[in-house]
């Protein structure tokens, strides 16, 4: 099978996926005959009436500018942490204790401790946001950098390479793989959470507007923003997270 036809085939059976999954959603629907779970074409009503007011778009842009906030600060300090811990064997078992107990603090609890402590603000709400993020980046990094090939790093050594050059040649390529895993997770993960900050203490974003449906009961506004929030993470995944992927990854040929 040629690489055309395969791709042709690939997304033949993803349409057809997605088709049945709307079938069912239908059939469901028409079956409950309830306002529990509405119809695809009254979910698309409202996103287009949502959309057309300019709502939708609004409290998705500031959502986003939050995950991107939170995304970038937790994975620049994430990696930074990760490498320097699973270089250094005495630190790695100093704070290791202390990776455990952040891993293991609810997500509720940091983001109501934020609140409280610093006040209903935005730096409050991306503070939390962070602080539950950046545990899972470190820890995927750290995990990364004990495997790396310490023959790569010696021969680096003997050739007198400089820092940036090791980290750029040697190192970057070989967590790469964990880098990427730690972001796709991240913005799974991120974007949850943020909806639940700006549920307990915003005034706008997505977290926001599902309060606000859950609160009328109005089912069709929150999957409408559900669906539009997923559709931006998948065009972030197709059009920024592959590219970058082969990109990186083409050493490997």
């Amino acid at each position: 099978m040629t690489l055309t036809k395969f791709l042709s085939h690939y997304r033949t059976l993803n349409l057809l996926s997605i088709l049945l999954f709307i079938g069912l959603w239908q059939g469901l629907a028409l079956y409950l005959s309830d306002n529990s779970l509405p119809t695809p074409a009254t979910v698309a009503e409202v996103f287009w009436q949502e959309t057309l007011s300019g709502q939708l778009p609004y409290h998705l842009g500031v959502t986003l500018l939050r995950l991107i906030s939170s995304f970038v600060v937790a994975m620049l300090l994430g990696c930074a942490i990760g490498i320097l811990l699973g270089r250094n064997q005495k630190l790695d078992v100093f704070f290791d204790n202390w990776l455990v107990i952040f891993l293991n603090i609810p997500a509720l609890v940091t983001i109501i401790l934020c609140y409280v402590w610093f006040g209903l603000v935005e730096s409050a709400a991306i503070l939390a946001v962070v602080i539950n993020k950046l545990p899972n980046v470190v820890v995927t990094i750290r995990e990364g950098t004990r495997a790396l090939d310490k023959d790569l790093l010696e021969m680096a050594r003997c050739y007198r390479f400089s820092k940036l050059k090791t980290l750029r040649h040697v190192i970057w390529p070989q967590l790469h793989p964990f880098v990427m895993g730690a972001t796709r997770s991240g913005l799974a993960l991120i974007w949850k959470i943020i909806l639940v900050v700006e549920l307990l203490g915003r005034s706008n974003g997505m977290g926001y507007q599902l309060h606000l449906f859950f609160q009328l009961f109005d089912v069709a506004g929150i999957l409408a923003y559900t669906i539009a929030f997923v559709a931006v993470i998948q065009v972030i995944e197709l059009l920024i997270l592959k590219p970058l992927d082969r990109k990186a990854g083409r050493w490997r040929r």
